[in-house]
């Protein structure tokens, strides 16, 4: 089973990242430098003040190390082409999020390591480099991350015509690929899921709405337009994952280090609709 689990899921998430370079232009790059401010503001509030929520969370929720690693690991992913749906139905900037993940999935190939590299030494008694080599995180996000997205890009940069044809099946097969995977991780730990909700549901819930509202109040601060506000909040409240528990079981063999991953994609999916919702009756024209 294990096996099966170490090639189905990696296989998963790279088709995955693979949609998200399929969908991706040159025009997606250039948007960060024509809207530099919002783009800045959606970068460090994502890859910077999100880790250090996280951090701070595991410590005042007093979670265990498996169960505090599993937090930091899904605070490290970048924002999934979910986040994107979404900011398109609550009325934001499309662009922006597009920008903000294509960008964030491509760092999180030096982001991921040190995240989890600093968050294993401080949780465990050991150190990280005695269980698993810093090259080894950063060789797998290269593979199941970085080498996807850069493909799809070169096969919608040469072949446009079918890559557009393709690309919404591929959208909706991700998402049935994320869902399996999630359901996955959850019935590998039935067991014990209830247990691991009430030890990381609060924690997980505290991290996504806090994120949520602070990137909505650093944009608001620097003067970002309401759209751009929308799709800030919404990259920084929804993260991806289904990396989180690629990385949490190739890296650490699963276990309680992917309950952190699964609760919050469940609770950002329902506070994501119900933030939409306000949005859309809050700014409808």
């Amino acid at each position: 089973m294990n096996s099966i689990t170490n090639v189905a899921l990696p296989v998963a998430l790279a088709f995955i990242m693979f949609s998200l370079g399929l969908g991706l232009t040159s025009s997606d790059f250039k948007r960060v430098i024509q809207q530099p401010k919002d783009f800045i503001i959606g970068l460090l509030s994502q890859t910077i003040i999100l880790p250090i929520v996280a951090f701070l969370l595991v410590i005042a929720f007093k979670l265990t190390p498996e169960l505090g690693l599993g937090l930091m690991i899904i605070a490290a992913a970048p924002g999934g082409v979910t986040s994107n749906i979404l900011t398109l139905l609550g009325r934001g900037d499309v662009a922006l999020s597009i920008s903000l993940t294509a960008v964030i999935s491509l760092l999180s190939l030096i982001t991921i390591p040190l995240v989890i590299g600093y968050s294993y030494n401080f949780l465990f008694s050991d150190n990280l480099t005695n269980k698993i080599f810093l090259t080894k995180i950063t060789y797998s996000i290269f593979a199941i991350v970085t080498v996807p997205v850069i493909l799809g890009m070169t096969i919608r940069y040469y072949f446009t015509s079918i890559s557009l044809k393709t690309l919404n099946s591929a959208r909706r097969i991700s998402t049935v690929l994320f869902v399996i995977v999630l359901i996955g991780a959850i019935i590998k730990e039935k067991d014990f899921i209830i247990e691991y909700y009430q030890q990381t549901g609060l924690a997980t819930l505290s991290l996504n709405i806090i994120m949520l509202l602070i990137a909505w109040l650093l944009a608001t601060i620097f003067g970002s337009g309401v759209k751009q506000k929308i799709s800030i909040s919404i990259e920084c409240g929804l993260q991806n994952g289904t990396l989180a528990i690629a990385v949490a079981t190739l890296l650490f063999g699963g276990g309680p280090t992917t309950i952190a991953a699964a609760t919050y994609s469940v609770t950002m999916f329902v506070t994501a609709v119900v933030f939409v919702l306000f949005l859309r009756r809050r700014y409808s024209s």
